[in-house]
């Protein structure tokens, strides 16, 4: 099996185009001082989707408070919110012409709701110059009940929360979150739902056993998670986790089997899959 020691296997290999087909997205978002996860967390899709047209938002400022083994974005101290990021994202959806938003954020433990007051302004401003169809990528919010309902009496269209790796390997991935919290964020979103679809993603190659993903399927099922991205993690820098091996589009193909088998409504699978890549794309046919 391919390791991080050699190169990139052939399907990890991916076209880069050229400047002029990204800079209209970058010029904008720098004209009105956004973040990206797309750029903050250094993802291997950037180009593709910034060509397309497309990115995914990264609210409540850039510096995160905790800090996960494997993510690029920040860790430092937070700066103040900003009463007009909402406003801000709403343009940019606009202008971008977006039928699928995907708006996510920086892990705000410093504040009383996880900042989840600036996730339900950011829908609202969305909503009020849009129709597009909105999901929410949330931490965990430590856990606060009051903080989820915060976003969910919101109505986002899907309400995505990753558990990103297997249990056991959380205190070197994720060690200042819970799988057991991570369930329960998605299992109590799926029971006050309606409307709004439950969906979770977690990398693969950090060490995992196939037997510990298939484990992760049902637990989030056992939850009533509707959809579900699978995708290699692949290292930002050599200050982050290694990729302890790279996971072959047939075993990829074999979770995504495993997903179908298990009912979620929508599954993608893939190396270069990541939570908010062809968002749109993954949810469209299941909302109401």
């Amino acid at each position: 099996m391919p390791t991080v020691r050699g190169r990139f296997p052939p399907w990890l290999r991916k076209r880069i185009p050229p400047e002029s087909e990204t800079r209209r997205v970058r010029n904008l978002l720098g004209e009105l001082d956004l973040h990206t996860v797309c750029q903050s967390a250094h993802c291997p899709n950037l180009f593709e989707c910034f060509g397309r047209g497309t990115a995914t938002f990264l609210i409540l400022g850039s510096q995160c408070t905790r800090r996960c083994g494997f993510c690029a974005i920040e860790h430092g101290e937070p700066e103040p919110l900003d009463p007009d990021e909402p406003r801000r994202v709403a343009r940019a959806v606009v202008e971008l012409g977006l039928a699928h938003v995907v708006v996510t954020s920086v892990t705000r433990d410093d504040l009383a709701d996880g900042g989840s007051g600036q996730f339900a302004a950011t829908l609202s401003a969305i909503r009020g110059v849009s129709k597009a169809t909105i999901e929410v990528l949330t931490p965990d919010f430590g856990g606060r009940s009051d903080a989820l309902d915060c976003v969910l009496d919101a109505r986002p269209d899907v309400y995505n929360h990753n558990v990103e790796t297997v249990p056991r390997l959380y205190p070197r991935v994720r060690p200042q979150a819970s799988y057991e919290r991570s369930l329960d964020v998605l299992r109590r979103a799926g029971e006050r739902r309606g409307e709004i679809l439950t969906k979770s993603g977690l990398m693969v190659g950090l060490g995992e056993g196939s037997d510990e993903v298939g484990a992760v399927l049902r637990d989030l099922r056992r939850v009533a998670c509707d959809l579900l991205t699978v995708g290699q993690y692949l290292r930002p820098s050599p200050d982050h986790l290694p990729v302890e091996r790279f996971v072959t589009p047939e075993e990829f193909e074999a979770y995504q089997r495993e997903a179908e088998r298990l009912g979620f409504l929508a599954a993608a699978s893939g190396p270069f899959v990541r939570s908010s890549y062809e968002a749109g794309a993954l949810a469209c046919g299941h909302m109401k």
